[in-house]
């Protein structure tokens, strides 16, 4: 059984959710499973179609919607937990070869649900579970404990000279 890594992709470029989804996908094609749990999401991404042409690959939203510019409330906070306790079983199943929680950096920073309580989670998962953590402010309790980190860094974006999200390119 081979060891499974806590990976983490972070920082205020574009690319997180669809460098996970680009690993889903390299991990589909090896014949392994995949879980993804994307909170504070409750939109029909178009990368969410991807189960209807794979078998390996389950993908759930945790959240009720974006409140990027409101404060979350109660409802948000009991979505977000009920989810990450089903991601803890999931996780401590072994039942999938990788799981990306994404977004779950946004979920923290929104303090939906603490640090301590998902370093437990981590801690406690199947050994050969490799899992991928997405979202801006990754907190430094998780970076300390993840095997890799990757900063997107944004140097240059569209979206500030009008661009809106372009099907199949952001959304």
């Amino acid at each position: 059984m081979d060891k499974g890594y806590i990976h983490i992709y972070t920082g205020n470029g574009k690319g997180k959710t669809t460098a996970a989804f680009g690993l889903a996908l390299r991990t589909m094609m090896a014949g392994k499973s995949v879980y993804i749990g994307q909170f504070v999401k409750d939109m029909k991404y178009n990368e969410t179609k991807i189960e209807k042409y794979f078998e390996n690959i389950k993908i759930e939203q945790l959240g009720h919607g974006c409140f990027i510019n409101t404060l979350p409330k109660q409802e948000d906070i009991d979505i977000a937990t009920e989810g990450l306790n089903k991601c803890a079983k999931i996780l401590k199943s072994g039942d999938y070869d990788l799981v990306i929680l994404d977004e779950l950096n946004i979920a923290l920073y929104f303090k939906l649900f603490d640090v301590k309580k998902v370093i437990e989670i981590l801690n406690n998962r199947a050994e050969n579970v490799e899992v991928v953590i997405t979202g801006r402010y990754a907190p430094k309790e998780l970076i300390d404990i993840a095997d890799l980190v990757t900063e997107m860094k944004e140097i240059k974006h569209y979206y500030y000279s009008g661009v809106e999200a372009r099907d199949g390119i952001e959304r």
